[in-house]
């Protein structure tokens, strides 16, 4: 039985406990992934004394919806209803990889694009996906995400990534889930922040 089911089951089961008690109302959980911040970066010059701006990443439309997902299929998208983000998860990815990149010392100053100022390097990313796996088996989740890095001197693109990665869930419930994904999320910011230090030419 998926989570889904199990969580389908619990809501069915309350909504007929409550009817019978005056009819309450069944109010929504609220979740936020957890990245946790990266190590202070070390004392030493950045690899290139420039500037890089990172735009806040981008998302598909079913996962603008601020309702945790899931998928019963390859094809089928599922939302929870009861089960919703507290805090925009683009914009939780955004932040890990500005701190991550910080971390990394690749440049001189790690900056949030706000159309404003000067920079020499613009990054833009997309949460491909981020969702709960119920089917092929054990449930799982999954965190997919891209990202390109582009000289603004010279208008090329210098380096491109992405990272897929999938996560097993041990314990049957949301929460679970949403930590699992945060997980997901982490290893695939670190994995994008490494393909970087790998292909990043020096200046």
């Amino acid at each position: 039985m998926t989570i889904k089911t199990l969580a389908g089951a619990s809501a069915c089961a309350l909504a007929l406990w409550t009817a019978g008690c005056g009819g309450k109302i069944l109010y929504p959980q609220y979740y936020a992934l957890d990245i946790p911040p990266a190590p202070s970066p070390a004392i030493a010059d950045a690899r290139l004394p420039a500037t890089l701006a990172v735009r806040r990443f981008e998302t598909p439309q079913y996962l603008r919806q601020g309702r945790v997902v899931y998928r019963r299929t390859p094809a089928e998208i599922g939302f929870y209803d009861y089960h919703r983000w507290a805090a925009d998860p683009a914009v939780t990815v955004t932040t890990a990889m500005i701190d991550s990149l910080r971390s990394s010392r690749l440049f001189s100053f790690v900056k949030p694009y706000d159309g404003e100022g000067r920079q020499e390097y613009l990054m833009s990313g997309r949460l491909e996906r981020l969702e709960e796996i119920d089917y092929g088996g054990s449930v799982r989740v999954q965190a997919k995400l891209s990202a390109e890095l582009v000289n603004l001197e010279t208008g090329a693109t210098v380096w491109t990534g992405d990272a897929d990665e999938t996560l097993g869930v041990e314990a049957r419930d949301v929460n679970s889930v949403v930590v699992e994904m945060s997980h997901a999320v982490q290893k695939g910011v670190d994995r994008l922040a490494a393909s970087l230090n790998q292909q990043l030419p020096a200046k």
